[in-house]
């Protein structure tokens, strides 16, 4: 009997602990969904329709300011300029080409969000959310080449700690606003918090090689993160060599496999445009498993996930652009162009056909970001298209996490100065920045992309206030490119090259 009292006893124990267990688990279970909902509470109200408003009326003011030449009156010089100059080595000051520093933007834009971020617009906006994806691309082409001309015109050299042309939010806000307490903080914002957006590409990558090689999302995260060290570990110039080799060739591949399943789907493609721009304009009602948008819904969406695609507005225009060898500031805006066209209207409509021409949004209920445009990918190509799609995926955020570090280290080298301590804060900050990469890789996606719009958000406010502060100086180089320097040069009169980063850096 006291054997069976001391059994029961151990059993009522296990059960006690059984049930504490359980307890704990709901709620954390319930801690990480209240944590959810409020990161997507602050997401809708931070994209809510006065943001809406402001970016597309900003997008439409500065386009008609400069009289749409970013948008479609000027595209054969762009193209000229941008595409038809790919391999130039480029002329004025700068540590890279226009090109590579193109390529070191494009890491940024061609990437997850063409892939995951157009099929989470999809599933939460409805196929409209497309069409208004187009439009931030077609607006934000002007507000995009307001950044790299403010990246141009107010970049620094350093040559003590590193030999380098660089900009970021914190040297306008110091060299063209005279803020130096506020760009100190934002710099500080910045390296803190930029690293973790990181974590939309890492979930992206582990969905994506699960899906298509049932990968140990371990086995995945580790390569991801050793090998994205070994390469921002040689800083810029190896940055660039590696993205301007990269990143054209995986979007023409990616580009071809879309439109390879446009093929297929031929005769449903002016169907799925239609819906596109029906859908823009009117509530897209549930079906299938699909639950069913509003145009509010397309609408906020389209933007959002167009301008995490785009960059247009977000200021790493500024970042990327600024270490470019040119001419004359505008001319690098072109690149601007370039960037928006082929991230937007090409890649991320490949991807946006790709889902509706397959359905996949209706008919895989619970899928969501880079998993869908997997399974859309299989569903046109069978297991081969799941294979092609996970390796697409991983080396598109693969680049665009190494694109991001670069972002992030120049408010780094900002904070620290063109001293022996920015060297040293910078190699102790690679080791930070890896850090979310290779923990944050099971968290949902929806929280994922919340926190996301929420620090691109804040980045847009920041980006417009200098935007709209500096608009006389903008104009005046833009003016004087188009008015006076050009005309001279294709008349062959070789005028001297309009340059900058001579601003002393902070002390």
């Amino acid at each position: 009997s006291s054997d069976l009292a001391r059994l029961l006893g151990r059993h009522k124990g296990s059960l006690g602990r059984s049930r504490r267990v359980r307890s704990k688990a709901r709620g954390r279970k319930e801690g990480m969904q209240m944590i959810v909902s409020s990161l997507t509470a602050l997401s809708d109200a931070l994209w809510g329709t006065p943001m809406i408003v402001i970016l597309l009326g900003t997008g439409l003011y500065l386009s008609i300011r400069f009289r749409f030449r970013y948008n479609f009156r000027s595209y054969a010089f762009h193209f000229r300029n941008t595409f038809g100059r790919m391999f130039a080595h480029g002329e004025g000051q700068g540590t890279v080409s226009g090109f590579a520093a193109a390529c070191t933007a494009m890491a940024n834009t061609i990437g997850v969000g063409n892939i995951g971020g157009v099929a989470t617009a999809i599933v939460s906006g409805g196929p409209g959310a497309v069409f208004w994806m187009w439009v931030s691309g077609f607006l934000g082409m002007s507000t995009k080449a307001c950044e790299i001309i403010l990246g141009q015109r107010f970049r620094v050299k350093y040559s003590k700690s590193m030999d380098e042309y660089m900009c970021d939010r914190s040297f306008v806000m110091k060299n063209a606003l005279g803020w130096k307490k506020g760009a100190i903080l934002l710099a500080i914002a910045c390296f803190t918090l930029g690293p973790w957006t990181d974590c939309v590409q890492t979930e992206s990558v582990v969905g994506a090689m699960q899906e298509g090689f049932g990968l140990d999302p371990r086995i995945s995260v580790a390569v991801l993160g050793v090998t994205c060290f070994a390469t921002i570990f040689g800083g810029l110039k190896r940055i660039s060599a590696v993205m301007e080799k990269i990143v054209p060739f995986m979007a023409l591949l990616y580009i071809l496999g879309g439109m390879g399943i446009l093929l297929i789907h031929l005769a449903d493609v002016p169907k799925a445009f239609w819906l596109i721009l029906e859908s823009a304009f009117t509530p897209t009602a549930a079906v299938g498993g699909f639950a069913g948008a509003t145009v509010k819904d397309a609408l906020r969406y389209g933007i959002a996930r167009g301008l995490y695609s785009n960059d247009a507005g977000t200021g790493y225009g500024i970042i990327a652009h600024a270490s470019a060898r040119t001419d004359h500031p505008v001319r690098q805006a072109s690149w601007g162009w370039g960037e928006v066209f082929l991230d937007t209207i090409v890649v991320c409509s490949v991807t946006a056909l790709s889902i509706i021409l397959t359905n996949v949004y209706v008919t895989h209920p619970g899928v969501d970001s880079a998993r869908l445009t997997t399974v859309a990918f299989r569903d046109a190509y069978g297991i081969f298209g799941a294979w092609f799609m996970a390796i697409a995926i991983t080396i598109f955020a693969w680049t665009t996490i190494v694109g991001m570090y670069y972002s992030c280290e120049k408010s780094i080298n900002y904070a620290f100065g063109d001293t022996e301590r920015n060297r040293v804060a910078v190699k102790i900050y690679m080791l930070y920045y890896m850090v979310p990469c290779v923990i944050m890789y099971d968290i949902k996606a929806d929280a994922l992309w919340a926190m996301t719009d929420i620090l691109s958000a804040v980045y847009v406010m920041m980006t417009l206030l200098f935007v709209f502060t500096q608009q006389k100086e903008i104009m005046r180089l833009v003016k004087d490119f188009w008015d006076r320097y050009l005309p001279a040069y294709e008349r062959g009169e070789h005028p001297p090259v309009v340059s900058f980063g001579t601003i002393e850096e902070r002390k």
